[in-house]
């Protein structure tokens, strides 16, 4: 989950799996998987920083461990 802020400035969490798309227009809006919308005060590269870093959390952007096991066989 990642968390973000409305325009109206209230806190909410959102899960980064599902998001498909995030434009600016000019206010940065993320449109999901089922195609729901959301507006945030955030950046483009603030939403992108936070997708990024929940990835690397869940370890998918981070696939060393999976190398090192294909390394030693």
């Amino acid at each position: 989950m990642i968390q973000l802020k409305r325009l109206n400035g209230k806190e909410f969490m959102i899960n980064a799996i599902y998001i498909e798309t995030v434009e600016a227009f000019p206010d940065t809006t993320i449109t999901l998987t089922n195609g729901k919308k959301y507006i945030v005060k955030d950046s483009m590269s603030d939403v992108r920083g936070k997708i990024t870093d929940f990835y690397r959390a869940i370890h998918v952007l981070n696939m060393t461990h999976l190398k090192e096991e294909t390394d030693e066989e």
